[in-house]
């Protein structure tokens, strides 16, 4: 199924909810991301969707008698605690609710819906946003040659890229307990290090604790074991996007690498945005896949289709900012430290769900991927520290005055994404956000 553009994606539309229609409003009518949140001292969580300043409470519109037809089934889905179940129904369901929610909050709406809908619209200052899903299955993928590139010079200097990262996207099954919703903390993690120098390995805080500037997408409906999912139905399974902070540390990282991957220096947190912008707002903003070298080798035949090469992109803009606890302390705004696109990816978030499940593996629904660090071809669009410092040797200077190789206790990380162009309205991702807190200081008998 291709998503085309339809009356939701047009930019003269606008909302009664007055706010969704300022400039560089997050969240206009042409967005309408989908999120779980609670409010007040509430401790049941409800699904919900964002207009402008608000949260419209999906399970009461639907109390009030706002779905019926076509949305009806997606509208009931939206009474559970999490979007688990409307991830599973699919395309033509995930259209239905959003055609009905875009009719509600449009202008020109029915008067008496406008009062229901009203009813039903809480601000999104007295919210707390959770986890979006229950993600069963984490899967984080390497898939910007520029990241790639960069990284593999560091290390590799004759031969950045393996042989395979042209032919498939890599990836690692990662972590799904220690994703958290953007704003939790994250404690400086301890570990296994070992110094150039050294002679062995030692035991204790990371020294090189850095962050990654990723986007994820959750999976929808999925597949069986032993199935395949075709490239050319592979956003079929794609019910949205958002943004990742897959927090590392690379002294940890750089000991336990090898010949395995990834494992302790990453599994201690990952972070995710709460709003997941579906993947038919971002019909307007589809570009062609990455243009490879007229030297590289084109992807096998089941990692191709005329539609990923013509539409596989996405042009989302991605910023990494920063504030330490001495510039929040002088009331300094945040520092932006990069900005990337995530349409430079090597591979195509459709490719990347389609090698995921060539082999077989099922994927199913609220299962999360994510894109590995995003980076361009300049250092301003380089999505690490690791990168933008060159391992340290090129720290960067803030406005304060400090200075930054990795990050330090008390700092904030921001990550913010948002898609514009001149015949679309412009529609954002929020942010994803954490402070750094220092490492928890044991005892010689591994005790608090």
């Amino acid at each position: 199924m291709t998503t085309l553009l339809n009356e939701t994606h047009d930019p003269s539309r606008k909302s009664w909810v007055t706010q969704a229609n300022e400039p560089g409003c997050d969240f206009p009518i042409q967005n309408l991301p989908f999120g779980v949140f609670r409010h007040g001292d509430s401790e049941t969580s409800r699904v919900g969707v964002a207009i402008g300043d608000q949260v419209l409470d999906l399970s009461r519109a639907d109390d009030l008698g706002l779905f019926g037809g076509d949305a009806s089934q997606a509208a009931a889905a939206c009474r559970d605690q999490s979007l688990n179940r409307l991830m599973a129904l699919g395309p033509e369901h995930w259209s239905a609710l959003r055609r009905r929610l875009s009719a509600l909050l449009a202008e020109g709406a029915l008067d008496g819906n406008v009062a229901l809908v009203s009813s039903a619209l809480l601000p999104m200052a007295d919210v707390t946003m959770q986890m979006p899903a229950e993600i069963g299955d984490y899967t984080d993928f390497y898939c910007s040659i520029h990241h790639a590139n960069n990284v593999g010079s560091m290390f590799r200097p004759d031969n950045p890229l393996m042989p395979n990262y042209k032919h498939l996207p890599v990836g690692y099954h990662g972590r799904s307990s220690s994703i958290v919703a953007s704003g939790t903390p994250v404690r400086r993690p301890s570990g296994q290090t070992k110094a150039d120098a050294a002679e062995g390995p030692s035991f204790g805080p990371s020294k090189l604790l850095d962050y990654e500037l990723e986007v994820g997408f959750f999976v929808g409906p999925g597949n069986q074991t032993g199935e395949a999912i075709p490239i050319g139905s592979a956003e079929d399974h794609l019910f949205g996007f958002c943004l990742v902070n897959d927090w590392s540390a690379r002294d940890i990282q750089k000991w336990e690498y090898q010949p395995l991957g990834p494992f302790l220096g990453k599994s201690f947190l990952t972070a995710i945005s709460p709003w997941i912008v579906t993947t038919e707002a971002l019909a307007p903003f589809r570009t062609p896949a990455f243009e490879r070298d007229a030297d590289d080798p084109q992807p096998l035949a089941h990692l191709d289709s005329a539609s990923n090469r013509t539409r596989g992109g996405v042009d989302l803009h991605v910023e990494v900012w920063l504030t330490t606890q001495a510039m929040r302390d002088a009331g300094a705004e945040p520092f932006r430290l990069s900005r990337g696109n995530f349409k430079e990816l090597y591979w195509t978030a459709g490719q990347m769900v389609t090698h995921h499940a060539s082999n077989g593996c099922n994927l199913r629904p609220g299962d999360l991927m994510a894109s590995g660090t995003v980076s361009g071809p300049d250092k301003g669009s380089r999505g690490c520290l690791l990168e933008l410092t060159w391992r340290g040797s090129e720290p960067i200077t803030l406005p304060s005055g400090e200075t930054r190789a990795f990050l330090a206790d008390g700092d904030e990380v921001i990550l913010r994404g948002y898609c514009e162009n001149e015949s679309a309205t412009r529609i954002g991702f929020g942010s994803c956000s954490g402070i750094v807190l220092p490492a928890r200081v044991s005892d010689d008998n591994g005790s608090d």
